[in-house]
């Protein structure tokens, strides 16, 4: 291949934004001299590294959007520790049949028992499986929500917040909600039910959730 030809090919591989074929163009090519690969093995292996490298690339992007406060796996979840959770129904989630059912799941505990921990565990397998997630504190969520409403753009905020296939929320019952911050979640739920699914993670019982709302 002249230089002029190999000059060539990288702008155009550039041009077509197949930037990871751009980039291992050359030594690929030596590869398949030394290691005598016909050329669609050649092509094959320049796709599938693009591929794999933009994969790669969404998750990354999606897993910054989330928002995680940190990085966990339910298959590190050590059940051992909490024989209270059932495992059969984390593996369950895990299959992601509720967010292609577009319902919603409810972590409910004391502190330190690993629902956050399990929470954020599915949310990276959605984003893996190719959802959108968005990890939000319920505190912080309220506040934007009535910021929004303040200054009339919560219309344009809950859709937003529509977009996300899981959205997660942490520690809702850490404070009550007043009757502006009931009334501007109701409307959040109301957006999302039976079309996108919601994960709420709280140290209240179903009981006491009378005293937040």
């Amino acid at each position: 291949m002249t230089v002029l030809l190999l000059d060539q090919v990288h702008l155009h591989l550039t041009n077509l934004k197949l930037l990871t074929m751009e980039t291992i163009l050359e030594p690929t090519l030596e590869r398949a001299m030394t290691e005598k690969m016909t050329p669609l093995e050649t092509i094959g292996y320049l796709a599938e590294m693009e591929w794999k490298n933009r994969v790669s690339s969404t998750i990354s992007t999606r897993m910054r959007y989330a928002g995680f406060p940190i990085v966990k796996r339910n298959e590190n979840f050590d059940f051992s520790f909490q024989p209270s959770i059932d495992a059969t129904v984390v593996r369950d989630l895990s299959t992601l049949r509720f967010v292609q059912q577009a319902e919603n799941v409810v972590f409910l505990g004391p502190p330190g028992v690993g629902k956050t921990h399990l929470a954020i565990g599915l949310g990276i397998a959605a984003i893996e499986a190719g959802f959108q997630v968005l990890f939000i504190n319920a505190s912080v969520l309220i506040e934007r929500l009535k910021e929004a409403y303040r200054q009339d753009q919560l219309d344009r905020y809950l859709k937003k917040l529509v977009k996300p296939k899981v959205l997660i929320i942490d520690e809702i019952g850490y404070l009550p909600f007043d009757s502006q911050a009931a009334y501007c979640f109701f409307q959040l739920i109301s957006r999302r039910y039976e079309r996108t699914s919601t994960i709420f993670i709280s140290n209240k019982s179903f009981g006491e959730w009378g005293e937040i709302f």
